[in-house]
């Protein structure tokens, strides 16, 4: 069971951003009956209108599937021209379950971007004395008395030359990021077998960060079973 829902993950798709946590898992839940989905033939799914991305995180997400002995097939390769964000009439729902069918999928893993905001960050650089230098290490016999000291070349400015200080401001995007999966082998009140939420700041390798978000939400389902 353990082993199933290590690989669960795929379930995953936008860090962390290698030293710098770019992926955070803010919150995950798994079904009693989640084990079941290892024997299912899974169809992943990522709702975005960014091609790269969506080949991006489908790859990386039916690849986890894949290396825990899932079948998974990536939607891009049956729907490449999907529209993420269309909305499905009934006919076309009607359509979608008979290709499922006729396919053999009874399994989905959907991941959707839930909520995007943007925020500035500001950063000095400067704004100091080069070469300024004092010693502590030395007092108080440095320092003697008043006389002494104040008489003492050591006593006058040291402050270095002065750097200048300078500002740059850049915006930051997060994104927040669900994956669900389904067992469409079960009845329709227990086929939600896993959801994770997570949280993306400023990605900017999409592949990179694909993988990374697949062995996050992995872990993260990992860590539910212990």
């Amino acid at each position: 069971m353990k082993h199933t829902f290590k690989l669960f993950f795929a379930l995953a798709l936008v860090v962390v951003f290698s030293s710098c946590s770019g992926v955070k898992v803010l919150d995950s839940w798994e079904s009693d009956t989640a084990s079941s989905i290892k024997d299912n033939n899974v169809l992943v799914i990522a709702r975005t209108q960014d091609k790269q991305a969506r080949i991006a995180f489908e790859t990386a997400i039916a690849d986890e599937f894949r290396t825990n002995g899932i079948k998974a097939t990536e939607s891009f390769r049956k729907f490449p021209n999907m529209l993420p964000d269309e909305k499905l009439s009934e006919e076309k729902m009607k359509n979608f379950r008979a290709f499922l069918d006729n396919e053999g999928y009874n399994g989905i893993a959907v991941t959707v971007v839930k909520n995007k905001k943007e925020s500035t960050e500001t950063t000095q650089d400067g704004g100091y004395y080069a070469g300024a230098s004092y010693f502590p290490s030395y007092y108080p016999a440095y320092y003697g008395g008043f006389y002494g000291y104040y008489a003492h070349p050591m006593s006058y400015s040291t402050f270095g030359s002065y750097v200048p200080a300078s500002y740059t401001t850049e915006t930051i995007e997060t994104y927040i990021v669900e994956t669900v999966v389904y067992d469409l082998a079960q009845p329709e009140d227990k086929q939600l077998v896993a959801v994770v939420t997570s949280q993306i700041v400023d990605p900017q390798d999409v592949t990179k960060n694909a993988q990374l978000y697949a062995k996050k939400v992995a872990e993260s389902l990992e860590k539910k079973k212990k």
